[in-house]
């Protein structure tokens, strides 16, 4: 599995209950989802994979390193008036790590079982990524709500094949490494986290790709520089901090006008112009006009300092 490019791998069995579903539930029913209907919508399958996939009998959790560098090196470039969520700055993972997940399931079928069935879900399927990643022992779910790796800290893709056999097991992360550290909690802006709980409604990544709406002024001046994400808590945790490395994973390295555009640059594209910028990026997602929403937000913010 390796060899295909995964960094972390752990397998489980879908037998067990889940650990989270009254905090699912409680969290849905309180808003904290806020525009995101999407994780109602299908939240039966999220508590129950078998209700998913019927014939599951193992979960492959995969982990992929995308850490690239950090905002620092842009603002090197003279780019310091915004920034871009570290994950966005190179292909769409979705498509980098479905390509993998099939590629696994192929050799699979050719080498070992040629009768298997699976399915290879990417963070739309309706599945509970982090606490598959957990019972497969990848990481513990830290006071951010992200998933930490103790050998390469948060800066990771999730994904996941389901297949139709029974495999070995692996053990499920027990530790919780976080102890007493509360640096991502004390570092968000926004205070959308408390300890393993996030408010989505008040998260930086939540406005700028979530959110459809417009920013009221309030909102304008919570946006912190993004343009797209956040990576706040992520920079200040001491696991990335010790063990973050750079993925071996070039696709995710940073396409030329996240690297080099200023602020002025990006209020002069057109719907084209981002089009062809971002056909293979998940910055694609929320389109031209919500891009330009953010855009125009941090030029404003930006103007009423000056």
């Amino acid at each position: 599995m390796h060899e295909i490019g995964f960094h972390k791998v752990g397998i489980s069995s879908p037998d067990e209950p889940m650990l989270y579903n009254n905090y699912f539930d409680n969290w849905l029913s309180s808003g904290k989802n806020g525009t995101m209907k999407w994780l109602e919508n299908r939240k039966e399958e999220r508590k129950n994979i078998i209700k998913y996939f019927p014939e599951v009998k193992s979960v492959i959790s995969v982990a992929l390193n995308y850490f690239t560098g950090t905002t620092d090196q842009f603002v090197a470039n003279g780019n310091s008036e915004y920034k871009f969520s570290n994950y966005a700055w190179g292909k769409d993972y979705h498509i980098i790590v479905k390509q993998k997940l099939n590629e696994l399931l192929e050799y699979i079928k050719n080498n070992l079982y040629q009768t298997v069935n699976g399915i290879a879900c990417v963070d739309s399927s309706p599945i509970m990524e982090k606490q598959w990643a957990q019972r497969g022992g990848i990481g513990w779910q830290g006071k951010h709500t992200i998933l930490i790796n103790d050998d390469i800290g948060s800066w990771m893709f999730l994904g996941e094949l389901l297949l139709d056999i029974p495999l070995e097991y692996d053990k499920p992360f027990q530790t919780d490494l976080c102890g007493t550290c509360t640096a991502c909690i004390d570092a968000c802006p926004t205070s959308a986290l408390s300890e393993y709980q996030l408010d989505a409604t008040k998260c930086i990544s939540y406005l700028t790709i979530e959110y459809r709406g417009k920013f009221d002024t309030a909102q304008k001046s919570k946006l912190n520089g993004w343009i797209y994400g956040c990576d706040i808590c992520q920079q200040v945790c001491p696991w990335n901090k010790k063990k973050q490395k750079d993925t071996s994973e070039d696709s995710f390295k940073p396409i030329h006008e996240i690297r080099e555009y200023s602020l002025a640059d990006w209020l002069k594209i057109d719907n084209n112009s981002f089009k062809n910028i971002f056909k293979n990026s998940p910055v694609k997602r929320i389109k031209y006009n919500r891009f330009m929403r953010n855009v125009l937000a941090l030029n404003q913010v930006h103007n009423s300092i000056d």
